[in-house]
């Protein structure tokens, strides 16, 4: 008798065991056609291997504006009025449904292409849907972040969840059976961290959290992206600069093809060409638009708090002024560089923050482990080529999420969300 219930406590383990482990996708039968993580990343899903959505002719939507920092109405110069109030877009059933919120991932506005997809995919499928801005995305810095310095992971989420309060107070009469969120890139990061202040708050009882292709370690993240602009590349000399590149393929691009088509088909067919993207001028076109991002976070973070770094504290601007000379200052300064002159003597100031590893491991998922590990209703989905990962980031989310992490073969960043696959996968993860 002693003997069988060992059997059984040990097949028990076994079991337990088997079931944590994460779901990972085989290569043969997954059917994604980019296998260079570069060209995923930047081309997506061709399109005949996308799910069939609807227009937006055929979604009831609407802009909406939040006041969260009325006192940027004065202090913010006149040629930011588009972005002293918070615009999110809302997405609208005709009856009582469940409403997702939509996190964008870094730098991105609340209309961001993916976030356009994803609205589609789920109002589809019968959700409400808002659409919000990343945290770090120059229209929320100006318009609802308290310290107008994103990068402390905890204090964007506060801010983001002040605004998804005012989303659901300005729509008070709008039907909702349940909350869900989910977020693709930093979005994904960002929607964790919210999820974890819910807990407390109570605002949403958030029913299912989904994390796509989220950082684990920012550090580690932003600076694979950094990185990526440094990329050596063929044909770039003093007299030839990157743009010229890639605008003389294109050029050459379009006189073979006999017309200009700017569709979606546009870089999966370009990639298949003679003019095609080498993998190093594909890389630094992915960090050049990164290094963009973090140049609009610098900036932005610079002018509101009159820190001097980019802008002279006392530059007089007006309508009329021209925000090119700040915008180069801007771009030499990279993610890194935002950290230390911005991030980190802030947070040492608020909080008697210590050194750069301390802040690594507050803004990232390991400030969630415990949390994470046992939170059944937390999923995460990720690609085992992304460029973001570093060396451990899959091991920490296979131990941390087990089961709730699925891994896919390829994709790059965020490259196959819009693939029939993945997209069944997180309706999936939804509805169940």
């Amino acid at each position: 008798m002693l003997r069988s219930l060992r059997c059984a406590a040990l097949l028990g383990s076994l079991f337990l065991s088997a079931s944590a482990l994460a779901v990972d996708i085989d290569q043969a039968t997954y059917g994604f056609p980019l296998t260079n993580p570069f060209e995923a990343t930047i081309a997506t899903t061709p399109p005949d291997l996308r799910p069939k959505l609807p227009s937006d002719d055929e979604i009831n939507q609407s802009d909406y504006t939040l006041n969260m920092r009325p006192e940027r109405e004065f202090s913010l110069p006149d040629n930011f009025w588009a972005v002293k109030k918070l615009t999110y877009r809302i997405a609208k059933q005709d009856r009582a449904a469940p409403l997702i919120f939509l996190i964008a991932g870094t730098g991105a506005r609340f209309d961001s292409s993916i976030n356009e997809y994803l609205k589609k995919l789920y109002y589809q499928a019968g959700y409400h849907v808002v659409q919000l801005s990343s945290p770090t995305s120059f229209d929320f810095i100006s318009a609802a972040s308290r310290f107008a310095t994103p990068g402390i992971t905890q204090e964007d989420a506060e801010d983001m969840y002040r605004v998804m309060q005012a989303v659901r107070a300005q729509n008070a009469s709008l039907p909702v059976t349940d909350f869900y969120l989910t977020g693709y890139s930093l979005g994904g990061l960002d929607a964790a961290f919210v999820a974890k202040l819910d807990e407390t708050r109570r605002s949403f009882n958030f029913k299912k959290v989904l994390l796509l292709n989220p950082p684990v370690n920012l550090y580690t993240s932003i600076t694979n992206l950094d990185k990526l602009v440094q990329t050596e590349v063929k044909g770039i000399n003093n007299t030839t600069t990157f743009y010229e590149l890639v605008l003389n393929k294109l050029t050459r691009y379009f006189q073979q093809k006999g017309y200009i088509d700017l569709n979606d088909a546009l870089l999966y067919d370009f990639q298949n060409s003679k003019q095609h993207l080498t993998n190093e001028q594909m890389a630094m076109l992915i960090g050049t638009s990164f290094r963009f991002s973090a140049a609009d976070i610098a900036f932005t973070s610079d002018l509101i708090n009159r820190r001097g770094l980019i802008i002279p504290p006392k530059y007089p601007i007006t309508e009329g002024t021209s925000l090119t000379p700040f915008l180069k200052r801007a771009l030499q300064c990279d993610f890194d560089c935002y950290l230390t002159e911005q991030v980190i003597p802030m947070w040492r100031a608020r909080s008697d923050g210590g050194s750069l590893l301390q802040l690594v491991d507050q803004v990232s998922l390991y400030a969630l482990k415990d949390y994470l590990h046992t939170n059944p209703k937390i999923a995460v989905m990720h690609n085992a080529d992304d460029v973001i990962l570093g060396p451990g980031d899959l091991g920490f989310l296979r131990e941390t999420f087990g089961d709730r992490l699925t891994v896919y073969p390829l994709g790059g960043h965020c490259g196959n969300l819009n693939y029939r696959v993945n997209a069944d996968a997180m309706l999936e993860f939804f509805r169940g």
